[in-house]
This record gives C-alpha cells, sequence and structure tokens, in this order.
C-alpha cells in the first residue's frame, strides 16, 4: 500500500467490452489509495479519484487486479489525461502484483486521443497499476478481462494483412509468434510495414536483444516511418518476440506475392522492395530511403553528375548548398581563389565577407558571421541560430523563451507509414474558413486565442465583399468539414492585410484575422509558434503543409484535413523555377519532380516545420503556384520571419 493526505470523492465507473471486472474495492484506511480489484466475464470501469475533475495533488494509488488463470487481463483507457512529462506524473503497469521493473509492461504520461487510445494485456490472470503525480490532473481507466489470441500461422493467400497480437492494442508481454508466408512456386514475398512500434527504454535498436520482429535472420525493433523487405524465395518465414518487460503498439503489416521479373509493374523497384513512381527515379531525391533509386543513372542534360555518381538538378551547381553530399557541385564555380560567391552566383571580392555591411542582394555574405542572431527584449544579442522555444535560456532576461506556449500537439499520436487523412488533434492550429454559403474556401492558422494567420489573396479580390469580416466563419479544431463536433465556430472582427500587398505579383500575401471572441485551447485546438525573423529554417528541411484544398489540379476540395511532407527549396532555385518571380517575403517548398503540393483551397494555410527543440513553427503562408504539384513548379508560400515583425506591430504577438 501506498500512503497519502485522506480525500473524498472518489467515482468508481467500470465498463469495457468483452467481460466485465468484478472487483471488491479495498479502501484500507482513510489515507490510503489501494485497490483490489477481481475481473470475471462481464465489464466494468473505474477512474482516478476525482475524476472527471481532477484527483488531488501528491496522489500515489494503486490498482491489484486478479482474474482466473484462464484468463488474461486487458486495460483500455478511453480518457488519459497526466500532465506531459513522465519525471514526476505517469502511470505505470506491471504484469505482476508489484511494482518489478522486469516485469513492468508499460509507463505513460500526456494526452490521448479517442482514437489512439492505450490498451494493454497481461501475459497472465495479475496486473498492477500504479499512478503518481504531483499536480492536479486528470485521468480515468477502463478494464475487461480477456483471453489472449494466439498468434503466428500459415499465410498462403496471394496477399494478405498480419499484426502483433492484439494490434491496435499492445501486445502481451512474454510471447513468441512466427508466421510462415508461402506464395506459389517461382514468386517472392513482399512484406510491407504500414506501423512499426516496438519502443523500449534503454534498448539499442542495432542490436534488438528485447522486443523484436526478426526477418532473414535480421531483427527489427523501435519506431519506424518506413520498413519494406522482400524475400529469397517464395517462403518467408516471420518471427515476433516480447520479453517479460515493456510493450507497445506493434506492427500492422501488409504482403503480397510478385514476380520477381517484374517486381513492380509499371513502376520502380526500391533495392528495399517498396515500389515508386518512375518518374521519381534519377530525380535528385532519396524516394526509395536507400538511395536505389539515385544509383547507376544517366543524367540528363538538365541534370549535373555528381562526383558520387548521383544525378541532382544542374539548376542546383554553385547555389552554395552541398546538394551531392560529396560537395562536387559547388567545387568548380565561377568565383576565383580571393572572390566570395553569393547565394545569387555573383562573385565579389573576399573581403567584403563579414564587413557588417549586406554587399550581396540576399546577404549571404553576412550570414554566418558573429552578428546577432537573435536580439533579445533588453536588447542583449544572442549568437545562437534559432535561440527561441528552444528551452534554453540564452537571454540574461529570459526573453527568448516567453510566449512559448506554442507549437505543441496535446494528444499523443502514432507514426503511421503512407495516408494523406491527417488524425484528429495532429494539426491543432489548422482553421477552415467558410465564406458566405460557399463553405471552406482558405486556411488559416492560430497564432493566439484571437489572432488567426492567413493569406491576403484570400480577402484582397475583385470582389469588395471578401474583405467584409461578417462575411466570414472560422472553424477551429475541425477534421471532417462535414462532422463539427468539438469544433469552435467564431466569426470574424476584422481582416488586416498587409499594405503592400500586391496582387499581380502575390508579394507580401498575408493577412491577420482578429476574432470576435477568444479560442478555448484544447486537445484540438492550440497555437503555432511564430518564427522570430532570425529564424532559419534551411534548404532541404522537411515541413508539412495542411489543408482541405483540391486533391488534384481542377479536382473537388477534400472533406478530410490532407497533410503532405513536402522540402524547402532554396532561394536560388526557387528564382530559376519561378521565372525570376521571387521576392525576399517568398520561399518555395515542394519537390522539383512534382507529384506532392498545395492546391486550391489550401491558400492562407501553414507551412509548418518541425525543430530539435520539440516545438512546431510556421515557416510559411500557402500563397501562389502554377497549377499543382506539376514538375519544376514547386508552391510557393509567404516567408514568416520575413513578416514577423509587421506581424508583431499588428497584434503584439
Amino acid at each position: 500500500t501506498l500512503s497519502l493526505s485522506p480525500f473524498t470523492g472518489h467515482k468508481l465507473l467500470f465498463s469495457s467490452s468483452m467481460y466485465v471486472l468484478r472487483y471488491n474495492l479495498c479502501l484500507l484506511c482513510s489515507d490510503e489509495c489501494f485497490y483490489k480489484l477481481e475481473a470475471e466475464e462481464t465489464e466494468k470501469s473505474f477512474s482516478s479519484p476525482g475524476y472527471p475533475v481532477a484527483y488531488p495533488p501528491k496522489v500515489r494509488c494503486q490498482w491489484q487486479i486478479r482474474t482466473s488463470e484462464s484468463h488474461a487481463i486487458s486495460v483500455k483507457f478511453p480518457f488519459f489525461h497526466v500532465e506531459d512529462d513522465c519525471t514526476d506524473d505517469f502511470v505505470s503497469i506491471f504484469d505482476s502484483l508489484s511494482p518489478d521493473e522486469s516485469q513492468a509492461i508499460t509507463e505513460k504520461c500526456g494526452q490521448r486521443p479517442p482514437s489512439n487510445p492505450l490498451e494493454v494485456v497481461s501475459s497472465g490472470n495479475i496486473m498492477l497499476i500504479n499512478l503518481i503525480a504531483d499536480t492536479n490532473v486528470q485521468s480515468e481507466y477502463i478494464s475487461s478481462s480477456s483471453a489472449v489470441q494466439t498468434c503466428g500461422g500459415a499465410l498462403s493467400a496471394s496477399k494478405g494483412v498480419f499484426t502483433s497480437p492484439l494490434y491496435p492494442v499492445f501486445y502481451p508481454p512474454a510471447i513468441d509468434c512466427k508466421w510462415t508466408i508461402q506464395v506459389p512456386a517461382g514468386k517472392k514475398v513482399r512484406v510491407k510495414f504500414t506501423m512499426f512500434r516496438m519502443k523500449e527504454p534503454g534498448v539499442d535498436i542495432r542490436v534488438c536483444h528485447k522486443d523484436f520482429v526478426e526477418i532473414m535472420d535480421t531483427k527489427y525493433c523501435g519506431e519506424m516511418s518506413t520498413l519494406a523487405l522482400t524475400s529469397k524465395n517464395n517462403i518467408l518465414n516471420v518471427h515476433f518476440h516480447s520479453d517479460e518487460s515493456y510493450t507497445d503498439k506493434g506492427f500492422s503489416a501488409e504482403y503480397t506475392a510478385f514476380d520477381p521479373e517484374n517486381p513492380c509493374p509499371d513502376k520502380f523497384a526500391c533495392a528495399s522492395g517498396i515500389c515508386i513512381a518512375k518518374q521519381l527515379r534519377c530525380d535528385g531525391w532519396n524516394d526509395c530511403g536507400d538511395m536505389s533509386d539515385e544509383m547507376k543513372c544517366h543524367c540528363e542534360n538538365d541534370q549535373f553528375a555528381c562526383g558520387n555518381g548521383l544525378c541532382k538538378p544542374r539548376m542546383w551547381v554553385c547555389d552554395s548548398v552541398n546538394d551531392c553530399g560529396d560537395g562536387s557541385d559547388e567545387k568548380k564555380c565561377s568565383c576565383e581563389a580571393n572572390e566570395w560567391r553569393c547565394g545569387d552566383g555573383v562573385c565579389l571580392p573576399q573581403d567584403i565577407v563579414c564587413d557588417q555591411k549586406k554587399d550581396c542582394a540576399d546577404g549571404s555574405d553576412e550570414a554566418n558571421c558573429q552578428a546577432c542572431n537573435f536580439k533579445c527584449k533588453n536588447e542583449e544579442c544572442v549568437n545562437k541560430v534559432n535561440a527561441e522555444c528552444d528551452r534554453v535560456n540564452d537571454c540574461s532576461d529570459n526573453s527568448d523563451e516567453e510566449s512559448c506556449h506554442c507549437g505543441t500537439r496535446p494528444y499523443k499520436l502514432n507514426r503511421i507509414v503512407g495516408g494523406q487523412n491527417a488524425k484528429l488533434g495532429e494539426w491543432p492550429w489548422q482553421v477552415s474558413l467558410h465564406f458566405q454559403t460557399y463553405g471552406h474556401v482558405c486556411g488559416a492558422s492560430i497564432i493566439s486565442e484571437n489572432w488567426l494567420l492567413s493569406a491576403s489573396h484570400c480577402f484582397v479580390t475583385s470582389s469588395p465583399e471578401n474583405h467584409i469580416a461578417s462575411n466570414w466563419q472560422t472553424y477551429s479544431g475541425m477534421q471532417d468539414q462535414y462532422n463539427h463536433e468539438n469544433v469552435q465556430r467564431r466569426s470574424l472582427k476584422r481582416i488586416i492585410s498587409h499594405p503592400d500587398y500586391n496582387q499581380m505579383t502575390f508579394d507580401y500575401d498575408i493577412a491577420l484575422l482578429e476574432l470576435s471572441e477568444p479560442l478555448e485551447f484544447t486537445n484540438t485546438i492550440q497555437p503555432i509558434c511564430l518564427p522570430s525573423s532570425s529564424h532559419v529554417f534551411h534548404a532541404g528541411m522537411s515541413c508539412w503543409v495542411t489543408g482541405w484544398g483540391a486533391l488534384r489540379e481542377g479536382g473537388q476540395k477534400a472533406q478530410l484535413l490532407q497533410k503532405a511532407s513536402v522540402k524547402i527549396i532554396n532561394d536560388t532555385v526557387c528564382n530559376i523555377v519561378t521565372e525570376g518571380q521571387l521576392t525576399s517575403r517568398m520561399l518555395c517548398s515542394g519537390f522539383l519532380v512534382g507529384g506532392i503540393d498545395a492546391c486550391q483551397g489550401d491558400s492562407g494555410g501553414p507551412l509548418a516545420c518541425f525543430e530539435e527543440s520539440g516545438k512546431w513553427f510556421q515557416a510559411g503562408i500557402v500563397s501562389w503556384g502554377e497549377g499543382c504539384a506539376r514538375r519544376n513548379k514547386p508552391g510557393v508560400y509567404s516567408r514568416v520571419t520575413k513578416l514577423r515583425d509587421w506581424i508583431k506591430a499588428e497584434t503584439g504577438i
């Protein structure tokens, strides 16, 4: 038992899916939070003390659960909200009746969405749940008893799906499964994992000595965004093993039989077994993940042959970015040894570098000098790139860490391989803008309780009605355009378009939207961080564009919120592919090969980039482009860093 101060207001629910927990609640004395529960074949539920308001501070609770020897115990948490710091606040679950680390199933904190509940299963007929918390937060638990399903077996169909035991529930401890996949002679087996998560504290993923999937004498563990394997013949054995401690979501895998003579009909076959579109072959991007699509390439006339055999777009040569990886695209540039090459290709004398004067049009001669990368409120200069909101106090007045309650996703979300439908709460700053009775027209992002960020071209049009605030409705926390549950609807009080916005060139394409009443931040409604004017989003960085825009050029708008991973393209290349239309208030992001891009209806939405600090920052605003996802026509975005001072002047943010 664990003692604590006495409290009142216990609420015991008790419900679940298959069997019931019939329990005996044991409050052994008024200053103890200790329960003994007995599971039988019906379902009931229990909750943390004080639920749904909150449990007391400094709480220590234990639930011991038993069932008959012929059953195992399944525990599901449809509501789970514990402070997002497992140091002082967490729920730990054990495959025993004592808190033995070697028998730990999992330890969790944070918040989980209804679409991704925590659900664990014991290996036997006992389980222990501990709640340790130093703060006043909420949590609820639902338990049931269930026999553990068998796993493994023979698979002989031409294609199918197999998963870890009980997937997507946490797999049980101490279990072994073996699948034998056999396809017709002359064929091979391709296995692609659409979800793979076996994370465990202190495990070297190069060794995988605890929980793992073993295929062709190689063990795999940890969390992977891509994993595809191909058999050597028509039989493939897959072995799954979990040890006595710590479990996880496991995996879901698809397998198919294919002809090794033509493994990817009408597509390119990666060495990993993944099939990609043929046009992605030798385009300069590592689409396979193992570089096999960029090896042994015959470089086309519009490509540069790198020293390491890779092909890169010729326009990337001498752009001050090591695109080849071996520097060969930057070795033979036009400038002499005593000259400095600006980012736009102009050669200037070497002594202009770091002379505290901006000699290059793009400022590249002063970019890496001992300058003021971040200016604190007290005018102190910090020589550190992206100092704001990185959880380190660099300014003596700590102003670099002020206003950093942004850029986080409260819900814990799984990394799903493939698929473009966004999950509930995945992009909590995304807003849908509806005009009159036309439904969704543009996107926006939340930057505070009262302000949204969008694009001027959504409002400054040939029709003056577009700039009338009362004609617009905003929807925050929305995933599905036809489902408004837990969505906050707000009308607009003001639309502030940038005074220098140019309808011909889309320069200064930014607008601020003041809400008629403030938003209430929830698990699915949160602000994104605004970068400082000195923040650097480097070329090649992967970011995400989101919206309900058309799924293809000229197509219908999406019902479900869409997401796409795009890469920031350096300004020199961007200026070339936009035929000189780029200004310093713009940036390009996407893929020169085409295929992935923002489209009509995404305008005004955010380009969100994840930083090592764990925060999401808005790098751009969807502005314009030539068509959607065309080759050499990436999306163009308003560059937030260049417009940051104007945002602050208008909103105070």
